[in-house]
């Protein structure tokens, strides 16, 4: 059996490779059999193991994704999400390959708001605000600028020691960007055409009534019921709400089951899933004064896509 490390993987895998592999994948899932997340809590708040099994009849491949989330681990110097994917060739049973998964995980959420960002925010959006700068902040960065010429970013974390030293990890990284850090959510939500949340908060960290018009919102931070990183209001104010997965985030999306529970915001009111918007490949924005939301929970079919582009990279 190969074992893939982080640091090979981000050699010689990168976010394009990803957004074209994810795409490529909504082309042929009639060839891809999976089952729904397990989540298993494993204490407080977002602490918790994952398993996401996923097969591709086609290429006879199989991935199985064993993801821990420790929240307390930066404290300790480890990372908060660890994560393996286990390659098996179909045909013969045989577990050819393990790939940490980390960077995986990393790179194909950031470039499912990438894929997002693409078909459902404005053409000429520019300023790309991101509120919270832990470790899937730099991969949803990625995402967005490989498919919008942003020229400003500006960040907000509720610990402004960590959006300074994410400043400066994109400035070593990109000289030329314009990157600023807001100590007040409110001033970063007036001024982004796209809105990027990547926090496992239970509370909304931002107001709806401060999204200006025009704005796309990507949500990716909450995963579990209790989650709430996003403020519900918004989807009733937005001309379009597109989520990765349907059957997902009916189970998981706390902001979208709690709308749907109190009726702001039924599912039934949900405008399409992203692989839609994807295979037909055109703006999906109806106005340039419109809100736009894509909310992502995962799904093992993405993390299939990526762990299989990669291994036939790496291999």
């Amino acid at each position: 059996m190969q074992v893939y490390s982080e640091t090979t993987v981000q050699q010689h895998y990168p976010m394009a490779q990803a957004i074209e592999d994810i795409e490529n994948v909504f082309r042929h899932l009639d060839d891809i059999q999976t089952a729904q997340r397990t989540v298993i809590p494993t204490g407080d708040g977002a602490k918790s193991m994952l398993y996401m099994p996923c097969v591709d009849t086609a290429q006879q491949l199989g991935t199985i994704k064993i993801t821990s989330i420790t929240p307390e681990n930066p404290q300790h110097h480890l990372p908060t999400t660890q994560a393996q994917i286990v390659i098996t060739q179909l045909q013969t049973g045989e577990h050819t390959a393990v790939i940490d998964g980390s960077y995986l995980t990393r790179l194909r959420t950031g470039a499912l708001s990438g894929i997002a960002t693409k078909y459902m925010s404005r053409a000429d959006a520019h300023v790309l605000g991101m509120i919270g700068t832990g470790g899937m902040a730099y991969e949803q960065f990625l995402g967005n600028i490989a498919v919008r010429n942003i020229d400003t970013v500006v960040l907000y974390n509720r610990t402004t020691k960590k959006a300074e030293a994410f400043k400066a990890r994109i400035l070593k990284d990109y000289p030329d960007l314009t990157v600023k850090v807001e100590e007040n959510v409110a001033d970063l939500v007036k001024q982004a055409d796209i809105i990027n949340c990547q926090t496992p908060s239970t509370a909304p960290v931002f107001n709806a009534d401060d999204i200006q018009p025009g704005t796309h919102i990507n949500g990716i931070g909450s995963y579990q019921p209790a989650m709430k990183e996003l403020d519900n209001r918004i989807f009733s104010q937005a001309e379009s709400v597109v989520v990765d997965d349907l059957e997902g985030v009916k189970d998981e999306s706390g902001e979208l089951i709690d709308a749907d529970a109190n009726g702001t915001f039924t599912f039934d009111q949900i405008s399409d899933e992203l692989k839609t918007l994807s295979l037909n490949g055109q703006s999906y924005r109806k106005t340039d004064k419109g809100i736009t939301v894509f909310k992502c929970v995962g799904a093992a079919y993405f993390d299939l896509a990526v762990a299989i582009g990669a291994y036939n990279q790496l291999k």
